[in-house]
């Protein structure tokens, strides 16, 4: 892998998609919840202000900015309320998008998974911290791994299971995927390979890797990509890369 500085303008000729991961990349890890009976609370993160001017200036510049998460819509929207027309939001590992206020649904995950969450619900252990509201898969968070869920997802052959260290996600194989959205994005935007590129953390972005013309990684202990980001104590990765682009596009 090469270094991000390596990265040049010349190589940056076809991009007028980003894709970015959002947790780790963007906002730190973690999320906080808390379930009892039938009331959750959820703790939604902020963008902070010098990622959201940068998020204007490489629109500005002519780039389109897709957060592909597997978090909600309602919470997306939520944490990027003041730049909503500068994004493209693909939610719930690539089940659907949103484009300035149009929903583009790739994938109806409904018939795979409405007996599913009946079983889920009924295990009792201390170590589920609660459901996080999703429409389209299914994340359970946990302070660890809890076997049993992924023995009952593993009834279900049509269904994967990703513990991503602090919680489950839950979907259908092959169709609820970074990847999938990505590629359903790229119809929709008529954008080929070579104008894409890719930033994300975990293992699970690999496949999404595949589609982009150019590859990024926050974390290349984990990621394997064409170019990585110097791991900053300060600052997350995008906010790094965002600035760096600024700096050799302007």
């Amino acid at each position: 892998m090469k270094s991000l500085k390596d990265l040049d303008k010349e190589k940056l000729k076809n991009i007028k998609l980003i894709v970015s991961d959002l947790d780790g990349v963007i906002v730190p890890r973690g999320t906080k919840i808390k379930q009892v009976g039938n009331t959750t609370t959820l703790e939604t993160k902020k963008i902070k202000e010098k990622q959201i001017n940068q998020i204007k200036t490489l629109s500005k510049l002519g780039l389109k900015i897709n957060i592909s998460s597997g978090r909600g819509l309602y919470m997306l929207q939520d944490m990027f309320r003041e730049i909503l027309d500068e994004l493209i939001i693909t939610y719930e590992n690539g089940s659907c998008s949103w484009i300035k206020g149009k929903l583009f649904q790739h994938f109806s995950s409904y018939k795979y998974l409405k007996k599913i969450i009946f079983e889920l619900e009924k295990i009792k252990d201390k170590r589920i911290k609660g459901f996080e509201p999703k429409e389209h898969i299914i994340t359970i968070h946990c302070s660890s791994r809890v076997k049993k869920i992924e023995k009952i997802v593993l009834k279900y052959k049509d269904l994967y299971t990703i513990w991503n260290g602090e919680a489950y996600d839950i979907g259908v194989k092959n169709k609820q995927t970074k990847a999938t959205g990505l590629k359903e994005l790229m119809k929709l935007l008529k954008l080929k390979k070579k104008n894409i590129l890719a930033i994300g953390d975990n293992y699970n972005d690999r496949e999404f890797f595949k589609l982009a013309g150019v590859t990024v990684s926050a974390d290349k202990s984990r990621l394997k990509a064409d170019y990585y980001v110097p791991l900053n104590g300060e600052k997350l990765p995008a906010d790094i890369l965002m600035s760096y682009l600024i700096d050799v596009l302007k």
